[in-house]
């Protein structure tokens, strides 16, 4: 089951789901989901002359992005064909009987920017802000300025509680991220990490 906006108002007051800092709630909160806003934080890809990017190298990942930091008053310009990580302003934790699921705007989409290229999952027990997966499909630039809505939040109610809920008892490497987070698959079981 889909949450309605009665649904998340009434979770949101109960306090087991979180969405900080809400502060336009008759403007954020939509019939079946709610509005995050553009954080100020971007990690760019940045042209490399290397033959690819091993997933599994921490070093080499860290090479490849640069970290900008745009004024409250800037914007962000998302050139075609660019892929950025961008963050929200709001911190999310996702009780252990629900799912959420990363949304575009459609009024974005129309101007061909994607918020998400497969990461479009908080999973129970998830805690901390939601790195965005920013890309401009089209043809022109498009300015981005920090605080606009950027994407959406759905909220799907499991049949059960999760048994394990991501988090620190799982090992679950981006809990508590604040800002846009790099890869962190070298971390991963069958990269020779622990996760």
């Amino acid at each position: 089951m889909i949450l309605s906006d009665a649904d998340i108002l009434d979770r949101l007051e109960a306090g087991d789901l979180v969405v900080e800092p809400l502060d336009e709630p008759d403007l954020q909160i939509q019939p079946a989901s709610i509005d995050l806003r553009l954080g100020r934080e971007f990690l760019e890809f940045q042209h490399a002359n290397i033959p690819c990017i091993h997933p599994t190298s921490e070093q080499e990942v860290a090479e490849y992005v640069e970290e900008t930091v745009v004024d409250d008053d800037g914007e962000f310009i998302l050139h075609p064909g660019d892929f950025v990580l961008g963050t929200t302003v709001e911190t999310v934790e996702i009780p252990d009987d629900l799912i959420a699921h990363v949304e575009g705007r459609s009024s974005l989409g129309r101007l061909a920017v994607v918020v998400h290229a497969t990461a479009g999952l908080a999973d129970p027990g998830y805690r901390g802000q939601i790195t965005l997966e920013l890309s401009n499909l089209g043809t022109a630039p498009v300015a981005l300025t920090p605080g606009m809505r950027i994407s959406q939040l759905t909220f799907t109610e499991l049949s059960s509680p999760a048994e394990r809920p991501y988090g620190e008892e799982r090992g679950s490497k981006y809990q508590g991220q604040e800002g846009p987070q790099a890869s962190r698959i070298q971390g991963d079981r069958e990269f020779g990490g622990d996760q």
